[in-house]
């Protein structure tokens, strides 16, 4: 059985193609559509991965990497950061900081 992965995005179509790209790999998916549930989910569903949208309701990517990163037990989260928007260097700036 593969890795446990927390999928979050707002988008249910780029949600649904991540999770069966990575369910075909072998890795066990959760998906969450906002920023409101993920800090409870990380705490119950315990992944090896989280693949982070940038622009969620409730609270942009970019917080919740920072809560995430300031955690004592979730601090060490891998994170890869998924984004519609155009890359830019700000972006590359702000999560570097997390």
């Amino acid at each position: 059985m593969g890795n446990k992965i927390l999928v979050v995005d707002d988008d249910p179509e780029i949600s649904s193609l991540v999770q069966y790209t990575l369910e075909s790999l072998g890795h066990q998916i959760k998906v969450c559509d906002n920023g409101r549930e993920v800090m409870d989910v990380l705490r119950t569903y315990k992944p090896d991965l989280l693949v982070l949208d940038v622009m969620l309701p409730g609270i942009d990517g970019y917080s919740l990497a920072t809560q995430i990163s300031e955690d004592e037990q979730l601090g060490k989260m891998p994170i890869v950061v998924l984004s519609a928007l155009e890359p830019s260097r700000t972006m590359f700036q702000r999560f570097s900081q997390v």
